[in-house]
């Protein structure tokens, strides 16, 4: 069976997309909360399989032997190395085939503080003695394009990154190299970084932008003080605010610039080109 974790979230239900592609839908199982949520994928013929990160004990029904998981981290940073470790139990205790674990680019060199929960839990699965396989995803197009409506309102992209460069891909673009995973060979013990084919910068961005929307748009650098106080002002807890200008300073070190070329070759295509993301959100 090919378990997939977390997989009413944004990358996990891509990810089903992408296994319902190539291989038929009882031999795909979804690791959710909530069973009314998953309706959808119930239909479709995908099992269900009702777990919470947060309770052990549910997970130790929701894998068995040979199966191939998904684990898709959680989104509470700071809880996730207890979450993602009941996981991790559960799988040992069945004896899963193979834990792919989704992660951040760069594994161990990435020093900010949203890459330690992803670090912490790759040191987990690797005590487990569970085969693995490392998907150490690089950034999401859409953490960019899913905020389009303020940089069109103020005509700015904002950033504390500098000149620094971003090879983001789309986020079906990670979801179908994990989906390749699950399904392909020769996957164990083995640790891909994954990226965009092409790094751009946050100037590059904001003209990309300005073409596509024939909007006058302007990227705007400011310190990462200035981006702190414009995150809070926006709503944001201070906590999480500095997390994400942490990330905006590891872009300007280059932590999130690597180009390896894994993830074109796990999904066998070029990545999706950031103008692409660009201009579907704007028909969106």
């Amino acid at each position: 069976m090919l378990v997939v974790t977390g997989a009413t979230g944004q990358l996990g239900r891509l990810v089903i997309d992408a296994l319902l592609a190539s291989v038929p839908a009882d031999q795909v199982a979804a690791v959710v909360r909530d069973a009314a949520k998953a309706a959808d994928l119930a239909e479709r013929g995908v099992r269900l399989r009702i777990a919470d990160y947060d309770d052990p004990a549910t997970l130790r029904g929701a894998f068995a032997a040979g199966d191939r998981v998904l684990l898709i981290s959680g989104n509470e940073v700071g809880r996730r190395i207890p979450q993602h470790t009941a996981v991790i139990d559960a799988a040992r205790e069945a004896g899963v085939a193979l834990l792919a674990y989704t992660g951040v680019l760069g594994g161990p060199a990435a020093d900010f503080t949203l890459a330690d929960d992803h670090k912490g839990t790759e040191e987990a699965i690797l005590a487990s003695g569970l085969p693995y396989t490392f998907l150490r995803n690089g950034w999401y197009h859409e953490n960019y394009t899913a905020q389009l409506g303020p940089v069109l309102e103020h005509g700015q992209v904002v950033s504390a990154a500098g000149e620094g460069r971003v090879a983001s891909a789309s986020r079906a673009d990670y979801a179908a190299a994990a989906a390749a995973v699950l399904t392909g060979e020769g996957h164990a013990n083995t640790v891909y970084e994954l990226s965009g084919d092409t790094a751009w910068s946050f100037a590059e961005y904001a003209a990309e932008v300005a073409r596509l929307s024939g909007k006058d748009i302007t990227y705007s650098a400011v310190t990462a003080e200035r981006q702190t106080a414009n995150l809070v002002g926006a709503g944001l807890p201070e906590p999480f605010a500095a997390i994400l200008v942490g990330v905006d300073l590891a872009i300007r070190r280059g932590l999130l610039a690597a180009t390896p070329g894994d993830l074109a070759r796990l999904i066998g295509r070029p990545t999706t080109p950031i103008a692409d993301a660009i201009a579907e959100a704007l028909r969106g």
